[in-house]
């Protein structure tokens, strides 16, 4: 069954002199037109392709691809707004419809929003939503201490910073264990923090424990041996100087020079840390 605003893979059933048919099952023949024919591309080859409503409404088949698909969220730029919703830009040639309903407040052309992409059944067509909230699972989180997912930065707040994580929860991020420049619509790697006893869910964008200290007391070594083997700084020193040398945590850091010294390859001295011969 072909599914509309995802990626199928088709059979080719017959060339036109405007592209080729693809065989779309209950849907019909689907056209790609020319301009997105693969090359070499022949009758019976199967294709790779994203399958969407032109602006007649028509099936369409491009091996372009989209900036997210149906079930996904991303930060899309308004281009027009008309009278029954916005417009985004998603990266295909017809834009992507929000309607009125779907939006928190009245969107401006120029500034992008994180919307969630979904199939209309009444109306037949794929649209946009800004009110993400009710696209989201409110299930009991079953993620583990540690894990690493995929997060969509939400927005910032007094505390930090809020996250979609996997497509599926909300949870938030620090601001004193941030140490990079963050934005709406940044998509990263991160890791389950704390389930909290309310089932809200606390992140971090270092994996938490002793797991890093290994790579990180190595580029601790390299830049030791980049500075004639010493460094002026120690576990007292200045976050903001330790992330800007390492693009760590003054925590992160304390437990990597800690093990290094354990292991003899470094020592600790007042102002500084120095490789040891």
């Amino acid at each position: 069954m072909v599914k509309i605003g995802e990626y199928n893979s088709l059979r080719v059933k017959k060339e036109v002199p405007f592209g080729v048919y693809l065989d779309g099952g209950d849907q019909g023949e689907i056209l790609m037109p020319t301009r997105y024919v693969p090359a070499g591309c022949k009758v019976d080859d199967t294709v790779e392709v994203f399958v969407y409503l032109d602006s007649e409404d028509r099936i369409i088949a491009t091996t372009e691809k989209p900036y997210a698909i149906v079930g996904e969220f991303a930060f899309l730029k308004v281009v027009s707004v008309a009278r029954m919703g916005a417009f985004l830009d998603w990266g295909l040639p017809k834009d992507l419809f929000v309607p009125f309903r779907e939006q928190k407040q009245e969107m401006e052309v120029g500034k992008s929003y994180l919307v969630f992409i979904y199939f209309d059944f009444d109306s037949k067509r794929l649209a946009a939503s800004a009110k993400i909230e009710k696209f989201l699972d409110n299930t009991i989180p079953e993620y583990v201490i540690g894990q690493e997912v995929d997060l969509i930065i939400i927005n910032e707040s007094d505390l930090g910073f809020n996250a979609i994580i996997n497509g599926n929860h909300t949870g938030v991020l620090y601001k004193n264990e941030v140490f990079q420049p963050l934005a709406k619509g940044d998509r990263l790697k991160g890791y389950i923090k704390k389930i909290r006893e309310d089932e809200k869910i606390d992140l971090i964008l270092q994996k938490p424990g002793y797991e890093k200290v290994d790579a990180i007391s190595q580029t601790i070594l390299d830049v030791l041996k980049k500075n004639n083997g010493y460094l002026a700084i120690t576990d007292k020193s200045d976050p903001d100087e330790i992330y800007r040398l390492f693009q760590i945590s003054k925590k992160t850091f304390k437990k990597a020079i800690g093990s290094l010294y354990r292991d003899r390859l470094i020592s600790i001295e007042e102002e500084g840390i120095r490789l040891r011969s």
